[in-house]
């Protein structure tokens, strides 16, 4: 089963490391300190949002209905075998936007300098196949895996959370 770039918003600090590390792994150098100096400056392709008291994290979310591609009047939106939503390959991006205006997460943003989108493509996998948001995340907040064994976990925990107590208490006399 294909693994996701899910997010356990209830551990979000909103330290925001996951955007350092997306912006750093797509600079030329790779590195932090040489990131910092490089002109343009790197983007992140994920974004760390606040919604009341809460920090939210948004990254593309590869849709299997996915608006961009259809909305994109180059064709140069499409999906790699391996189920990747991109507009990296062998159709240019002509700097339309349509893929920004349809995408319901606002994950697509403008690559000023050159006219074109730019988004997660998951190419930032290190050497044990992490993304480099997933990898620098401190409380686990994202993970990369299986939507079912990420449902199956969230199940297990609200269970010994919420149920098993209730169920081990002695009746009442």
């Amino acid at each position: 089963m294909q693994k996701e770039v899910l997010i356990r918003y209830e551990r979000c600090l909103g330290c925001r490391s996951c955007e350092i590390a997306c912006a750093v792994v797509h600079s030329p150098e790779k590195n932090l300190f040489a990131a910092v100096n490089t002109a343009p400056p790197p983007k992140k392709r994920l974004f760390v949002e606040q919604a009341e008291d809460k920090k939210i994290p948004f990254v593309c979310r590869h849709c299997e209905e996915a608006y961009c591609i259809d909305a994109c009047v180059s064709g140069a939106m499409h999906r790699t075998p391996d189920g990747i939503v991109t507009n990296v390959g062998e159709r240019p991006c002509v700097g339309c936007w349509m893929c920004v205006m349809v995408c319901p997460y606002g994950v697509i943003q403008a690559e000023d300098h050159k006219r074109e989108a730019l988004k997660c493509d998951r190419n930032c996998l290190n050497e044990t196949g992490t993304p480099a948001c997933v990898a620098a995340c401190p409380t686990r907040a994202l993970v990369f895996e299986p939507v079912d064994k990420f449902s199956k976990e969230k199940r297990r925990a609200y269970a010994a959370k919420n149920i098993l107590p209730a169920l081990t208490k002695p009746p009442n006399g």
